[in-house]
Formats: structure tokens, C-alpha cells, sequence
């Protein structure tokens, strides 16, 4: 590539990987430090955005968006509101044995939308709070206090008793006392639930749980090799938001000669294959138009631009080559993806721009698109809401393509290196004299 053209392309993923952060300074609290699930308006807070949040000041310190005082003062603020809220089986309460509910009130943090107790979104939520620390390092005495309290929080979790005597990890939990009949079994951005439960120094998971959990994986031939299949975009990506897992192989990986990080460029090429091939004729699909991931659509059959009537799904895990195809797809995709496919995603990304310049708000891309459907303009349906867990995994993705941040500072997280070790993980940079690198 010229490198005019390198240089173009630069400064455009700045820009975007800077309006996506600025979703979590306009919509976050003051009080509580808690993000909105999404920009619409009244949206509760997510504990997940709000675990990409921490995430993210790190990257917005060194990019210069905002000073690291006032980074680390948000930061803080979230961390003492978290310590401090309530932990108790009553219904209103923000959480339960280290735990949280998936969705809380923004001003209060009391448990909003009848919401379960969520092992997932606490993962993600914990992995923020535990990067952010790692981080903020100083001799300060905020940040002391920034690690002081990421400490008691991961702590708190109670992942054994997670696993309601079963040998995976439950979903959740609802008050005053049931857990959700569902487990984390076989691959899905529970991956990384696994190594932080395994992680843990006072109350962890045994290997044997891991080994149940990976032991239902979906293994599928491609092209003569071995792929690990998941769907939807974001089952891959998440975890990789925060572990390299280049070289990393746990017992899986090694009898397939694989990894994580090649799965996923796989399943990226997956999914622009399926874009190109098209089996359903919907409007704009190419392999430089593609996503397909969890989003919100509208719901029941409607018709599309070229007459044909189509069942879209609402709010669904849409995925490829095997998952739910309703013509909806994810902008983001192409941040998302670019340490995995740079030259692929930095095409898809010229190509979505050029043809579809009406999906950006304020610099942000929406949660989802459907051009097969009638609207303003060539975009056809727009979602309305900016989503916070998107414009996370984007600011994350893309720092970890240009510098590697995120990696770098969860390799020095003592919580990952003994969960992958705990999980089988053998190789990359858990080889020792390689951490560093």
C-alpha cells in the first residue's frame, strides 16, 4: 500500500477509534460511572459497557484524548460506586456475590428491567475493572486505590458458587434464589468467563470445569482443516478483546494445530465468503460488505426493496456460514476485525463508507443496518441506537492492531496467566521469556 494511501487510512481509524470512545464520556454517569447499554434515551446501564469502558480510558490516555488525572478520576468514580453498592438477594439490589445484575438504573445502580444475575456481563465487567488497574500502576493515590478496589472486586466474585453444583457455570441467577437453567457449554465468548473464574485466587473453578465446558464444542471441517464454529462475529471476538491468544493452545487447539486467533481470521473469511455467495439475493452483500453478529432488527415479516417478503428477526445472534440470516448486518465489523484481517477490513471499511455515508452518527456507527429494506436511502433500515458493547469492542480492536495496549496490559494480569494456565493453555506468550514480547 502507498504510503499516502497508509496514511489516509491512519488518520480515518483515528478518527472513528476516537468518536467510539467518546461514547463513554457522553453516555456515562457522573455519580455512578455506570454506561449506558445504548445512546437511546432513558437506556439502563450495561455492566459489560461499562467493563469495555475501563477498557478503554488506557487507550484514550495514550492517544491524548483525555489527560490520565481525569482518566483515572472516571475510573474511580466507577470503582467506589461499584464497591460500595449493594450485594444482597433482594430484588433491587445492584449485585450478588461479587456478581452483577446485567442491567442497572444509571443514577442508582439498583437491578433495572427485571434483569438477571449475569456471569457473562460480570466477566466482561470484572476483565475491565482488572485491566484498568493494570494500568494505572503509579504511585498516585487514586490509582493505589484504583488497584486496591479491583482487587476486592475480582475477589468478591464467587465463581464456585457460579456453578450450582454442576460442572459448568451457570448463566446466571434470579432473585430471591434461582439460578437460570442454562450453562456456559461449548465455544462462545464464555472463553474468557472461564479463564477469569479459573483465575481467580479465592474462589475459582477447577480445570475440570473447563474441560466440561470445551468438551462441547462444535468442530467443523473447512476447506480439510479443523474450525471451532461459532456463528455470530461477536462469540469470537470478545475474549480476544483483552487475551492474545497468538500460539496460546489449550488441549482443543492442540490437536487441531490451531489457536484462537487463526479460528477467528477463519470465521472472519467464513463470514465474507458467505457475504459474497449471497444464497438469500439480499441488497449489497459482497466480501466487502459483511457482519453478521448479535443486533437489533425489526421483527416479523416485512417487505424488502425488490418486493419479496421476509421474516426479520428482532433482536437475534445472526451469524454465518450456518446462523440466522435476515439481510441485517454490523458496521463495526470491519474495527472489530482488523487485527485479524487488516487489508480485508480496511477495504470493507472504504467500501461501507463510500456506499452507505448516512450510518455514521457523529462519527459512531449504529448497532445494525438491513439495506434489503425500504428507507431514506441506500442504508434502508437504520438502528437508532449507538451501542455501547460495539463502539467498546471497536476502540479496543483497533488499539490492539495499532499498538497492542490491551494485550500488553493483560498479560502483566497475574488473574489471566493463572486462568489459561488453569484452562490447558500452553505456548505464546505464557512461554516463559516470551510475556514481554
Amino acid at each position: 500500500m502507498p504510503h499516502s494511501a497508509l496514511n489516509r487510512d491512519i488518520a480515518l481509524i483515528d478518527r472513528l477509534q476516537r468518536a467510539a470512545f467518546d461514547y463513554f464520556l457522553v453516555h456515562s454517569d457522573a455519580r455512578t460511572g455506570l454506561v449506558a447499554d445504548t445512546s437511546q434515551a432513558g437506556s439502563p446501564s450495561s455492566i459489560a459497557a461499562t467493563g469495555f469502558g475501563l477498557s478503554c480510558y488506557p487507550v484514550a490516555v495514550e492517544r491524548g484524548w483525555m489527560g490520565r488525572t481525569d482518566a483515572a478520576r472516571r475510573v474511580l468514580t466507577t470503582l467506589r460506586f461499584l464497591d460500595g453498592s449493594q450485594q444482597a438477594s433482594v430484588r433491587h439490589a445492584t449485585g450478588y456475590r461479587g456478581f452483577y445484575y446485567h442491567f442497572l438504573d444509571m443514577r442508582t445502580g439498583e437491578r433495572t428491567w427485571r434483569s438477571e444475575l449475569s456471569t457473562i456481563d460480570t466477566a466482561l465487567l470484572l476483565a475491565g475493572v482488572l485491566t484498568a488497574a493494570a494500568y494505572f500502576s503509579g504511585r498516585d493515590p487514586s490509582e493505589a486505590e484504583i488497584r486496591s478496589l479491583a482487587a476486592r472486586l475480582h475477589e468478591r466474585a464467587d465463581w464456585s458458587w457460579a456453578l450450582n453444583r454442576g460442572d459448568t457455570v451457570t448463566m446466571g441467577w434470579r432473585p430471591p434464589g434461582r439460578f437460570l437453567k442454562h450453562r456456559w457449554r461449548g465455544y462462545s465468548e464464555a472463553l474468557l468467563l472461564y479463564v477469569l473464574a479459573l483465575g481467580s485466587s479465592h474462589r475459582p473453578i477447577a480445570p475440570e470445569n473447563y474441560s466440561a465446558y470445551s468438551a462441547a464444542h462444535e468442530w467443523l471441517t473447512i476447506d480439510g482443516a479443523p474450525h471451532l464454529h461459532a456463528g455470530a462475529l461477536f462469540i469470537h471476538l470478545f475474549p480476544h478483546a483483552w487475551i492474545d491468544f497468538r500460539g496460546l493452545r489449550d488441549t482443543g487447539m492442540r490437536a487441531a494445530r490451531s489457536d484462537y486467533f487463526a479460528n477467528t481470521c477463519r470465521a472472519i473469511a467464513l463470514q465474507r465468503a458467505h457475504a459474497e455467495e449471497n444464497p438469500h439475493g439480499f441488497s449489497g452483500y459482497c466480501r466487502d460488505l459483511w457482519g453478521f453478529s448479535a443486533c437489533h432488527a425489526p421483527k416479523g415479516w416485512l417487505q424488502l426493496r425488490d418486493g419479496r417478503r421476509q421474516k426479520l428477526l428482532g433482536y437475534a445472534a445472526r451469524g454465518a456460514p450456518f446462523g440466522a440470516d435476515d439481510g441485517t448486518l454490523v458496521p463495526w465489523a470491519t474495527l472489530a476485525g482488523l487485527p485479524f484481517a487488516p487489508d480485508d477490513c480496511l477495504n470493507g471499511l472504504s467500501h461501507l463508507l463510500a456506499h452507505y455515508p448516512a450510518l455514521l452518527r457523529d462519527g459512531r456507527f449504529p448497532g445494525g443496518f438491513n439495506p434489503s429494506l425500504p428507507g431514506a436511502g441506500r442504508e434502508g433500515w437504520v438502528d437508532d441506537r449507538v451501542v455501547g458493547l460495539d463502539q467498546g469492542l471497536a476502540v479496543m480492536m483497533i488499539e490492539n492492531w495499532r499498538s497492542g495496549l490491551i494485550w500488553e496490559l493483560t498479560r502483566s494480569i497475574p488473574a489471566f496467566s493463572r486462568g489459561l494456565k488453569g484452562a490447558g493453555f500452553e505456548g505464546g506468550w505464557l512461554t516463559p521469556g516470551v510475556s514481554d514480547g
